[in-house]
């Protein structure tokens, strides 16, 4: 696999090693030993799924506090935008951040650690999105950024009518009003 840091250290890209043949394609989509030496030890300890049609836009969501979680987030079927928010307030890299492609065609995965918002769009007729974390979900603890708010300047390519959201996720707070991380 190959490790590529993105703009906001300790946020990668990670490209497995893919092997096609007739039979269909083989890769490694997560090796613990290879994890560790690359990024480092992370303990991850539940794994989620979640299917989305073309449109949906989750997040931008994160947990609070000692509940903040560390993702490794992939695409087994469709397409989506994912993104990254860096809402640590001591990070030279406050309020930015990154976007790529995930995808079943490129087996992409995104590493994303703690103190990020995290969300993603739906470019495909619909997606199968999984994603690993390194703490449990704590409900109380959940919190979220609206995925429009202007300061940050998330360019998602769709038009903002057409966007199927949560409830949820319309009345999150924008990021000037949010609990974030020091």
């Amino acid at each position: 696999m190959e490790y590529i840091e993105t703009a906001i250290k300790g946020v990668y890209i990670i490209e497995p090693r893919v092997f096609n043949d007739a039979r269909g394609y083989f890769f490694e989509a997560w090796k613990q030993s290879e994890f560790n030496e690359k990024i480092g030890p992370v303990n991850f300890v539940q794994d989620n799924e979640s299917k989305s049609s073309k449109g949906v836009l989750r997040g931008l969501h994160y947990q609070k506090g000692s509940a903040s979680q560390a993702k490794l987030v992939r695409v087994i079927k469709g397409c989506v935008l994912d993104v990254a928010v860096d809402i640590r307030k001591s990070s030279p890299t406050f309020g930015q951040h990154v976007m790529v492609e995930l995808s079943e065609d490129n087996k992409r995965q995104f590493f994303i650690p703690r103190g990020f918002a995290h969300g993603f769009l739906v470019l495909s007729e619909e997606a199968i999105f999984t994603y690993k974390v390194d703490n449990p979900y704590a409900p109380q603890c959940d919190a979220g950024i609206r995925w429009n708010d202007p300061d940050l300047n998330i360019l998602w390519p769709i038009n903002p009518e057409e966007v199927i959201t949560s409830e949820k996720d319309l009345k999150q707070p924008l990021m000037k009003d949010a609990e974030l991380f020091d």
